[in-house]
This record gives C-alpha cells, structure tokens and sequence, in this order.
C-alpha cells in the first residue's frame, strides 16, 4: 500500500500547491455556513436545532465540486504526458486509482471536518439528534465515494477536463435525479429497480440515523465499478501503446 500513500500525498499536495483544495474548501463553507445560517430554511427559520439544512446544501454542492476536483486527475495527465510517464514506475494502474481516489476523498472529508463548529453550534442551541448528525456525516461520505468513483472513470475516458467535469455530471445526474424520477413515474419490479438505484434513495435512509448493509454496498458498489472502469480504460490504453 505504499505506493498508494505516496500517490495519495502527491495529489493531495497537488490540491493545495495550486490553490484548488483552499478554493473548493472556502467556497463549500461558505456556502453551506449561508443557507444552513441565514438563507431559506435555515436553522433559525426551522426553530429546532438541526444540521438538516447543512445536509441537504451539502447533498448538492457535493455533486458538482467532486466532479470539478477529479475532471484533471486522469485527464490532464493524459494530455500533458504526465499520466504515461507515471505508469511507466512500479505501480500498477490500480494503485495509481486508488491513490488519486484516497486523495480527493480525504480532502471531501478535510472539507466535512471543518463544519464540525456547525453542530457545536447547534449543540448549544438546544438538544440535537446525534444520531441523525453523524449518519449525515457517513452519508455525505459515502454519497462522495461514489461520485469520485464516477469523476474519475469520466476523467479516464476523455484528455479534456471540460468533458471529463460534464461527462461526470451526466452520469451523476442519472443516480441523483433520473433514477428517483423514473422510478416515481413506473409500477411493479422496474419503479423498485429505479427507486433502489436511486443515490436519495440510500442517502436519505442513513441521513435518518438508519445505517443498513444494503446502503453502504450501494456506495462502495458505484465506487468501485467506477474505478474498475476507469482501470479497465487505462489498461487499453496501455496496450495500444505497447
């Protein structure tokens, strides 16, 4: 695993060195401190002392920053050469994966740390569902997993970050929304298809404090065929070239 730790510091000294991690960090509290605070359905409007409306501003920004940090990861190194110069060391294309994977999820879980003065917080204000708060949490960690997963399958498929950040979008956009819209609009065995393969479908029943085996497969299932994927991509590609 050690490869991996060292791929894992690379990028995540990549994020900060160009200004991308603090970016995404300052922008993500921001905007969740403003409508969990003071816009909309926040805390003070609702009365009670909750993180729901962190959660569910979180649920959302998540969707298009994870995408945003993966689009270069593959991409970028493909067209600079970079990524070709790295398989050519003693690592193998998984363990390139799951360094550049463990890097953008600790940053999504650096980002999520530092809300943690948002339930101290509202712990002050008045008793709060512990429960609920730290499931909220595994949820948002999980939900992330699986758009890294995708982020970077889409980004191993294209040299150009743009189409690597809107081809990772699609593909979300499927498992956030289409997936629970199709499954509103049939009956019978397909709307249970739908509706399982909905993400809102597991996030909503962990961010209820309701921690099933079922959701957290979920999340690690898309992950995981998301970087089967993308290593099945760069194994191609490799043996084009050879």
């Amino acid at each position: 695993m050690k490869p991996v730790w060292i791929i894992t510091k690379r990028e995540l000294r990549a994020f900060f060195d160009s200004l991308i991690a603090y970016i995404m960090i300052t922008v993500f509290l921001g905007l969740s401190g403003f409508f969990t605070w003071l816009y909309g359905s926040d805390i003070f409007l609702l009365g009670q002392a909750t993180l729901q409306p962190f959660f569910s501003v979180a649920y959302w920004t998540l969707f298009f920053f994870i995408p945003a940090l993966t689009m270069k990861m593959l991409a970028e190194e493909k067209r600079s050469g970079t990524l070709e110069l790295l398989l050519t060391k003693p690592v193998s294309d998984w363990q390139v994966l799951l360094g550049k994977f463990s890097a953008s999820l600790l940053l999504i879980v650096i980002a999520l740390a530092l809300t943690i003065p948002y339930y101290i917080t509202v712990s002050s204000i008045g008793p709060v569902d512990q429960g609920a708060v730290w499931c909220g949490y595994l949820g948002m960690i999980l939900m992330s997993m699986s758009y890294i997963g995708i982020g970077l399958f889409a980004s191993s498929i294209t040299n150009n970050q743009i189409v690597a950040f809107l081809t990772a979008l699609f593909i979300g956009m499927f498992f956030l929304i289409i997936f629970n819209v199709l499954a509103n609009n049939f009956t019978g065995n397909l709307a249970q298809l739908f509706h399982f393969l909905s993400i809102s479908t597991h996030y909503d029943s962990i961010s209820r404090g309701v921690v099933d085996t079922k959701d957290i497969i979920y999340f690690v299932s898309i992950a995981f065929i998301g970087l089967t994927l993308a290593e099945s991509v760069l194994s191609k590609r490799n043996i084009v070239e050879n």
